[in-house]
C-alpha cells in the first residue's frame, strides 16, 4: 500500500480545506493507532517484576514473554498493507482496534504464562498493523499543503501513548500502595495496568467509524462518487475533483510494486543503499532505547529505587521523550537529517557512558551511592532526550526518503523488518545481560552509539530538500 503520488499544482497542492479542523480530526483519529502502538509497547514496563514473581520464572523466560510481542509486530507490519488493499484502510483500523481490545482483556486475565504470551503476540500484531496503516491513511487523505504536519501526528501519538501508559502505571501502583501484586478492583495491580488499554482501544474502534475511507482505496475499487465526496470533505469545495481523480488513477497506473529481487546486487546480497537502510534500523535499536521503555521500572528497582519512585521516573523519561520528539519535528527540515543524527549520537554516547559508569559501583544497603544514583538518573534522561531529538525521528524520515523510487517499498519493508528483529534482540537479551553485568551491558550500548557516528559520516547521505525523484 502506497500513498498517492505528488499532487499537481492544479489539484491537491492548491487545495485549502474550508474546515481544517475536520481534517485535523480525521488525522488525529487515525493517529489513535499510533497512541495504542506506544501505549501497548510500553505498558508492560509496569508488569515485568510482578510477572516474574507470580510465575516464578528466571530472566530468560521473562525476556521471552516481554519480547514475544515483537513477533506479532513483525507479522502485523508485513501483512497490514495487503489487508488494507483488499478490504480498505478503515476496516484494517477496525481489525487492529479489535485486536488491541482482545489483547488487553486477555493480558489482564491470563490463566498461565503461555496464555499471557499468546495475548502479547495478538497485541503485537495490532501494533504492527497500526504502525503501517496510520501513516499510510493520513498520507492518502491529507491535502498536500498539510501532509507533513498531519503525518507527524503518528509519531507524536506514539510518544504520548508511551507517556500516558507510564502515568497510568504510576497511578495504579500508588492506588495499590506501591505493590505491583497488590489487589485492586479484584485483580492484581499489574493486571489492571494491562487491562486499562481497553479504554483507548475501544475509543480507536469508535473513531474509525467517524472518519471516511481513503479516496485512493475508493477509486481502486471503483467507488468514484464516494471518492469525490471524500476529496471535497478534506480538500474543500474549490478542489478540481476531476483533476484529482484523474491524478490518483494515473499515479496508480504508473506504480510498479517493487519486489525482493529488485534489492539484490553484488556479492553482499543486497544493494549498498539497502544495507545502509538496514544499518540505520539496527543502530537505532542497538543503542538500547527500548530498555528505557520496557524495563526502566525494573532497572531502577534493581539499583535500590523504591517501586513507586521507579514508576515515576519511567513517566518523567517518557515526558523527555515527547520533548525530544517535538525538537526533532521542529529542526529535522531546518538542520537536516544527517547533522541531527550526529548530534544525537554524541549525546547518546555521553548519556550511556555515564550510566555505565554509575552502574559499575557496588550497591550500598541495596542502593547505588547517592552521587552515582543521581548521575544514573540524569544520564538516562539525557540519553532518551538525545535519542528522541535525533534517531527516533530521523531514521523513519530517512527510510522514507533515501531509497530510489523503483525499490522504495521493498527496501523499506526489509529495513523495517531489520528494525523489529534488532528490537527483539535487545528486548530479549537485556534481563540476562543485566543479571550478568549491568554496567558492561550499558558499555555495549555505548559502543553501538559510538559506532553510529562513523557509520553516518561515511555512508549516510543527506536527503533534506531533495525530491523523492532525486533519490534515483
Amino acid at each position: 500500500m502506497t500513498s498517492t503520488a505528488q499532487a499537481s499544482t492544479t489539484g491537491a497542492r492548491a487545495a485549502h480545506p474550508e474546515h481544517l479542523s475536520h481534517v485535523i480530526f480525521i488525522a488525529a483519529a487515525a493517529a489513535m493507532g499510533g497512541f495504542l502502538f506506544g501505549y501497548d509497547s510500553a505498558v508492560i514496563n509496569g508488569a515485568v517484576e510482578a510477572i516474574r514473581d507470580r510465575y516464578d520464572i528466571g530472566s530468560t523466560a521473562l525476556a521471552q514473554v516481554i519480547a514475544i510481542a515483537l513477533i506479532g509486530c513483525a507479522i502485523g507490519a508485513a501483512t497490514a498493507g495487503r489487508i488494507a488493499d483488499r478490504i480498505g484502510r478503515i476496516r484494517c483500523m477496525q481489525i487492529a482496534a479489535a485486536l488491541f481490545t482482545v489483547s488487553a482483556v486477555g493480558s489482564a486475565l491470563p490463566f498461565a504464562l503461555w496464555d499471557l504470551a499468546f495475548w502479547r503476540v495478538v497485541g503485537g500484531f495490532a501494533i504492527g498493523m497500526a504502525s503501517v496503516i496510520g501513516p499510510a491513511y493520513i498520507a492518502e487523505v491529507a491535502p498536500a499543503a498539510y501532509r507533513g504536519r498531519l503525518g507527524s501526528f503518528q509519531q507524536a501519538a506514539i510518544v504520548v501513548g508511551i507517556a500516558v501508559s507510564q502515568l497510568v502505571n504510576w497511578g495504579i501502583l500508588n492506588a495499590a500502595d506501591g505493590d505491583q501484586r497488590g489487589r485492586l478492583l479484584g485483580l492484581e495491580a499489574w493486571q489492571v495496568m494491562l487491562g486499562v488499554m481497553v479504554v483507548p482501544a475501544v475509543l480507536y474502534g469508535l473513531l474509525s467509524f467517524a472518519i471516511p475511507e481513503s479516496p485512493r482505496f475508493l477509486i481502486s475499487v471503483g467507488r468514484h462518487e464516494r471518492a469525490r465526496e471524500v476529496l471535497t470533505e478534506v480538500e474543500g469545495d474549490g478542489a478540481d475533483l476531476d483533476a484529482r481523480v484523474a491524478e490518483i488513477e494515473s499515479a496508480m497506473r504508473r506504480e510498479r510494486k517493487s519486489s525482493f529481487k529488485d534489492l539484490l546486487g553484488g556479492s553482499l546480497l543486497f544493494k549498498p543503499i539497502v544495507w545502509i537502510g538496514i544499518g540505520l534500523s539496527v543502530f537505532q535499536q542497538f543503542v538500547g532505547i527500548n530498555v528505557a521503555f520496557y524495563y526502566s521500572a525494573t532497572l531502577w528497582q534493581s539499583v535500590g529505587v523504591d517501586p513507586t519512585e521507579s514508576f515515576f521516573y519511567s513517566f518523567t523519561t517518557s515526558i523527555i521523550n515527547i520533548v525530544g520528539t517535538v525538537i526533532a519535528m521542529i529542526f529535522v527540515d531546518r538542520v537536516g537529517r544527517k547533522p541531527l543524527a550526529l548530534i544525537g549520537s554524541v549525546g547518546m554516547v555521553l548519556g550511556l557512558a555515564l550510566e555505565a559508569w554509575a552502574f559499575s559501583f557496588d550497591l550500598v544497603d541495596g542502593r547505588l551511592p547517592a552521587t552515582q544514583g543521581w548521575v544514573a538518573l540524569i544520564a538516562a534522561h539525557v540519553f532518551v532526550l538525545f535519542f528522541a531529538l535525533s534517531w527516533g525521528v530521523v531514521v523513519w524520515v530517512m527510510l522514507g526518503e533515501m531509497f530510489p523510487n523503483k525499490i522504495r517499498a521493498a527496501a523499506l519493508g526489509v529495513a523495517a523488518s531489520a528494525q523489529w528483529i534488532a528490537n527483539w534482540a535487545i528486548t530479549a537479551s537485556f534481563p540476562s545481560l543485566a543479571d550478568w553485568n549491568l554496567s558492561l551491558t550499558y558499555v555495549i550500548y555505548t559502543v553501538f552509539a559510538a559506532l553510529s557516528i562513523p557509520f553516518v559520516l561515511k555512508f549516510v547521505k543527506e536527503t533534506k530538500g531533495k525530491s523523492l525523484e532525486e533519490m534515483g
